[in-house]
């Protein structure tokens, strides 16, 4: 019998040989799922909704990620759900290297990212660059697929100026030995546009023999399950939806308490853990206001401009306090 990160022709054998709990994932999203946020999302989504997680891409260049980094990667947590690490660049050598290490840090699967569509990643022909040249593309994958003795899985925009070469694209993936493909449904040239079309994921589906997880456009609990309906897709994977909501997995109506304990244990997990993001504590909570509607915390425009205007975080703290008291 193959070995789970081998192509089989059997998808569902595949589907089975990953160690998601649920058929529902929680997306890699730079600036985002760093271990204090995936493991709130974590905890409070129960395993057989929210079947595993990835960390921010590791970016991969001039040398291999030591085995260290990764564990912070990972965070020092570990739950049901599986966390993967994934992973961003194109030399072979140290991808290779990096993804060994990975696994010794406790990464029980690997995601490569071909879906970035920074400037810097393309300049250095990784993330989505790689959309243009499905046998490099191919090639990235085989190289960490040898290297590793656990799943990798390919995450894949719909092409790089256009979708007209997603059938090449996943197979690509899958001939290099990834045990599923993720496809974004947008092209690199549409970044984060509103609009999405779940046919791409359709066609994904039908032109290869591994799992597809369908990803782009689930803003609801209910859109989960439709997207694997519609599409055919094994796994539903949530990003951008899951900051505006993350009981999104569970679709539980949480209330106005909920949430802002919810940021309030965020604060206090980022303080005790000493991950001090970019602009700080409160510029990370804002980040999420930005995005949450979730119980109705924020439930109008005034309000949630308000809450943003706050200037200290110890003010804005105060007054997730007095919400989280009187609900």
């Amino acid at each position: 019998m193959k070995s789970a990160h081998q192509p089989m022709k059997d998808g569902t054998a595949v589907a089975d040989a990953l160690p998601f709990t649920a058929a529902s994932l929680l997306a890699p999203m730079e600036g985002v799922t760093e271990p204090c946020f995936r493991d709130l999302v974590l905890a409070r989504n129960d395993p057989r909704e929210l079947g595993g997680a990835f960390t921010e891409f590791v970016r991969v260049s001039g040398a291999p990620i030591p085995r260290a980094v990764l564990r912070r990667e990972l965070g020092p947590k570990r739950f049901a759900q599986p966390v993967g690490v994934q992973l961003m660049g194109s030399d072979l050598e140290h991808l290779a290297r990096t993804a060994h290490n990975a696994v010794e840090a406790g990464a029980p699967l690997l995601d490569l990212n071909f879906g970035c569509p920074a400037k810097g990643a393309i300049a250095g022909c990784a993330g989505s660059a790689l959309l243009r040249d499905p046998r490099a593309l191919e090639g990235v994958v085989r190289a960490v697929v040898r290297a590793v003795p656990v799943p990798v899985t390919a995450k894949l925009r719909a092409g790089y100026d256009d979708a007209e070469r997603i059938e090449d694209l996943a197979r690509a993936a899958e001939n290099g030995g990834a045990s599923l493909v993720t496809l974004h449904c947008r092209t690199r040239a549409e970044a984060y546009c509103e609009q999405v079309d779940w046919t791409r994921i359709a066609r994904a589906v039908r032109a290869v023999s591994i799992p597809v997880c369908g990803n782009g456009g689930i803003a609801t609990h209910a859109d989960l399950a439709r997207m694997r309906r519609d599409t055919g897709a094994a796994f539903a994977m949530v990003g951008r939806g899951a900051l505006a909501d993350p009981w999104i997995f569970s679709g539980r109506r949480v209330s106005p308490g909920d949430a802002a304990r919810f940021l309030i244990e965020y604060a206090d997990t980022m303080h005790e853990r000493h991950q001090w993001p970019a602009g700080g504590i409160g510029a990370r909570l804002k980040q999420l206001l930005r995005h949450w509607n979730a119980g109705g915390l924020v439930p109008d425009a005034p309000t949630r401009s308000s809450f943003l205007r706050e200037r200290s975080t110890e003010a804005l703290l105060a007054r997730l306090r007095r919400v989280a008291e009187e609900a």
